[in-house]
């Protein structure tokens, strides 16, 4: 597959939370199937089935296919669109919305899937009763990126983006860190004007760089609401919102409640927890690289923001390109999906991305941002998806905080280093999706092992 496939533009999406496969992915799939027949079919059969059946309660799954069915898509769609988080959606019912009235049938099948655990199927009929689709095969294949089944049957089975823009011609192709590497050095280049030139090539650098900033608002958008927002998390946990004490500790009450020491990163774990609060509540977040792990570029890139100097929308745009090549690394060689390889894939890959953004930020060379990834990759290297209850909580929302702070730590000790190490990205990239295909289904978003399992919340049974 050629780096052109993938865009800083695809990578940072804009979507409503709790999870960019279980959440994002089925309403794009329930929007491209509606595109394709032409109309919004009178009834439709919908099977979740695989990780999206395991956990699809939980993560909202069925919620997202049936607004998305009627006109609601990630960026239009919000957490107080009926039927709200929380509700109990029935197996057979009504929904209406902007595109029309559906009848609808949902059914969850948790058994093991191939080529992909995340696969969705339609069937839909007309107002005549006339079957106008049959066994339509979606798959969400993580981050919130799709394939229908003849994608899926084109990249086989180990699945990859296919995008508009595929086959695009760039500038500066690559594959893997060390092709990467070899371009920033014979070009004299930073990995951030490597990612701009292609960029603007596949979309014009004006178009990119608006997104960017769009992206990096909503991120800043998002943890100022996590702040505020007081209560109790959706979906049965009854787990309670910590991010708005956590904040009047760090303000108003820190002096008299808590010994200085590590200021800073008491602020990166209140960011992360912010915005994945936030995600859990089905809020607006950005998918970086997916929701499970959406606080913890925001959260590292406030850090820079308020304890780094000469942060600028510019830096801001820096980070975002630069940790956009890791991702894309990843994404090409492993997998961002928590069903298809664990939370290795989903905190592991945005923690390295992170790093690799910081260490740039800092003035690393490019060698030194590979090693920045390489580090925190590294050390998320067999990290389970096992959400308890099958919700994006615990211990996702923690996870996020741990893997802000992870990926300053990699930065700045990649930083103090000379680029040079023995185990490269690609190694642990390569290793991590080994790793992947080695573990139990029961850590891959299941709900069926790990922590998942120790509280003894039955998966699909809590009251959503």
């Amino acid at each position: 597959m050629s780096q052109s496939t993938v865009s800083v533009v695809d990578l940072f999406s804009i979507g409503i939370g709790p999870s960019s496969s279980h959440t994002v992915g089925p309403m794009r799939a329930a929007n491209q199937f509606v595109e394709k027949l032409g109309a919004v079919p009178t009834r439709v059969r919908v099977e979740l089935r695989g990780s999206l059946a395991a956990t699809g309660i939980g993560h909202g799954t069925d919620r997202a296919v049936l607004l998305g069915l009627v006109g609601w898509t990630p960026l239009t769609a919000s957490s107080d669109v009926a039927p709200l988080p929380g509700e109990s959606i029935p197996a057979k019912g009504t929904i209406e919305g902007s595109g029309g009235t559906v009848e609808y049938e949902v059914v969850f099948d948790p058994a093991p899937v191939s080529p992909h655990p995340n696969c969705l199927i339609f069937d839909a009929w007309d107002d005549a009763g006339n079957l106008v689709a049959d066994r339509a095969e979606y798959y969400s294949i993580g981050g919130g990126f799709i394939l229908d089944h003849a994608g899926m049957n084109a990249k086989g089975a180990d699945p990859d983006i296919a995008t508009e823009h595929a086959g695009q011609v760039v500038p500066f192709e690559f594959h893997s860190a060390a092709e990467l590497m070899r371009i920033c050095e014979d070009n004299d280049l930073t990995i951030a004007e490597v990612m701009r030139a292609n960029e603007d090539a596949l979309h014009g650098w004006s178009s990119v760089r608006e997104h960017l900033d769009r992206v990096w608002d909503v991120m800043q958008e998002c943890v100022s609401r996590g702040l505020k927002s007081e209560g109790i998390l959706p979906g049965g946990l009854n787990v309670v919102r910590r991010a708005p004490r956590l904040y009047r500790l760090l303000t108003a009450e820190y002096e008299a409640s808590t010994a200085r020491g590590l200021d800073a990163m008491e602020w990166v774990n209140l960011y992360a927890l912010a915005v994945n609060e936030e995600n859990a509540a089905h809020g607006q977040v950005v998918t970086a690289p997916t929701n499970g792990a959406a606080g913890i570029i925001p959260a590292v890139m406030h850090y820079c923001r308020d304890f780094t100097d000469g942060f600028t929308q510019d830096k801001a745009r820096e980070f975002l390109l630069t940790a956009a090549a890791i991702g894309i690394i990843i994404k090409t060689n492993a997998s961002i999906s928590g069903a298809e390889v664990g939370c290795q894939g989903e905190v592991g890959s945005a923690s390295s991305m992170a790093a690799a953004g910081m260490c740039a930020l800092l003035g690393g060379s490019p060698s030194q941002v590979e090693n920045a990834a390489e580090i925190a990759l590294e050390h998320n290297l067999g990290l389970t998806c096992d959400p308890v209850g099958g919700l994006v909580q615990v211990p996702c929302i923690e996870r996020n905080a741990i893997g802000g702070v992870k990926a300053i730590n990699a930065a700045r000790l990649a930083k103090l280093g000379d680029g040079s190490n023995i185990v490269t990205l690609d190694n642990v990239v390569e290793t991590m999706a080994s790793t992947g295909r080695d573990m139990s289904d029961k850590y891959k978003e299941t709900s069926m092992g790990g922590l998942a399992v120790q509280l003894g919340m039955p998966v699909n049974r809590i009251e959503c």
